[in-house]
């Protein structure tokens, strides 16, 4: 886990998608009921995190679908299920030739690291499909001032002249899929653009290290840091929510910009660490350290999936998720995201040598948390 508050505002904010491993049959979903309304699919990316999840419940629901990817990542989530799946090869920053003269219901941008490649896309696809779908992410609203943080809420669309070096990372990140929102909805139109802005997404398949690392700690148990004051709140959203949703967007012609976050009800970062304590047989002594100076001294403010003790992110877990929700947003329990990725986490689909680095790497926390206590008692004691 990185420390230092440039890398943390560079890198460990931008909330969106990357590679991952996974391994999960089909056989898992037999509750899903097949949809009335069979849909022709395209997926740009579909072989890491997300996507899967979205093949899955997809194929389940009866649709048909296409993926769009370089080729070079081989899925490791559901990996059974890429031979139903229609594998188009190319290049979004220069080759696009597979998805010309082809029809699809809907278009599932999920790879659309630049602004660039959504407008190429979306005017290439927009005579010959009906939808077009962009995975976006709440980083749109950066920074995290105020208390409104509905839909409606402006954007971050260009560089402030006042931004801080260590702050560029970040608002790049979420101009670029400001202005990328703007490149579908500007080609497809607001009634044929659907636009969906994740929290944290979490769940079997994390590309991550942030929250299976609280896992991880949960299970080595003993003294355990709880870092910011016992009723912040914190948000995420599993994996396999953000995916079915997004799938039955599609299906309901649900045009527009939704929040992807959860869960349904405001959790505080203590209810969650002790959500997770409750899938682990271990002892586990909590020390809740509350000082926003020890904690930003000593690396502590940035380790996710918690609450961040700087103003600039003070307002991140207020995202307002009640449009997605009256949309049909569901949340599965802390407890199932738990054990779902606990499972993942000690498959064939994470390397032992992930595992091991997690709590033993040098730049985990677990190997400065004694110092860390240490300091903190003798500021208790002073």
């Amino acid at each position: 886990m990185k420390n230092s508050r440039r890398e943390f505002l560079s890198l460990s904010m931008m909330l969106g998608l990357s590679s991952v491993v996974q391994s999960s049959p089909l056989s898992q979903l037999i509750n899903i009921q097949p949809s009335d309304k069979k849909l022709k699919i395209l997926i740009l990316g579909g072989t890491s995190f997300l996507g899967p999840h979205q093949i899955a419940y997809a194929l389940k629901r009866g649709h048909e679908v296409s993926t769009f990817t370089r080729g070079k990542t081989k899925p490791k989530i559901h990996p059974e299920l890429f031979s139903k799946v229609e594998q188009l090869v190319g290049d979004r920053e220069d080759n696009l030739e597979a998805l010309k003269n082809r029809k699809w219901d809907v278009v599932i941008d999920n790879s659309g690291r630049k602004t660039k490649w959504t407008e190429d896309t979306a005017k290439l696809l927009v005579d010959n499909v009906g939808y077009y779908m962009y995975t976006s992410s709440v980083s749109v609203y950066y920074p995290f001032f105020g208390n409104d943080f509905s839909e409606t809420r402006k954007v971050i669309t260009e560089m402030p002249s006042d931004a801080k070096p260590e702050e560029k990372g970040t608002y790049e990140y979420g101009i670029m899929k400001a202005t990328s929102e703007l490149a579908a909805i500007n080609t497809f139109g607001k009634d044929r653009s659907i636009i969906v802005r994740p929290h944290l997404i979490v769940g079997p398949g994390d590309p991550t290290d942030r929250f299976p690392y609280w896992l991880a700690r949960v299970e080595k148990g003993g003294d355990f840091i709880i870092p910011g004051s016992k009723d912040e709140v914190v948000q995420y959203i599993d994996v396999r929510d953000l995916a079915e949703w997004m799938i039955r967007l599609a299906e309901n012609k649900a045009s527009g910009t939704y929040n992807g976050a959860g869960p349904e009800f405001e959790m505080t970062t203590n209810a969650f660490v002790h959500g997770i304590h409750a899938n682990y047989n271990v002892p586990i002594n909590y020390i809740q350290i509350d000082d926003n100076d020890f904690l930003q001294e000593n690396g502590l403010y940035g380790i996710q999936p918690w609450v961040i003790q700087l103003p600039e992110y003070a307002g991140m877990s207020k995202t307002n998720n009640s449009k997605a929700i009256a949309s049909g947003l569901t949340f599965r329990s802390l407890s199932d995201t738990v054990v779902a990725t606990k499972n993942w986490w000690y498959s064939d689909a994470v390397s032992q040598e992930r595992r091991d680095n997690i709590l033993g790497g040098p730049n985990s926390l677990m190997q400065r948390e004694k110092d860390i206590l240490e300091k903190w008692k003798a500021r208790k004691g002073k």
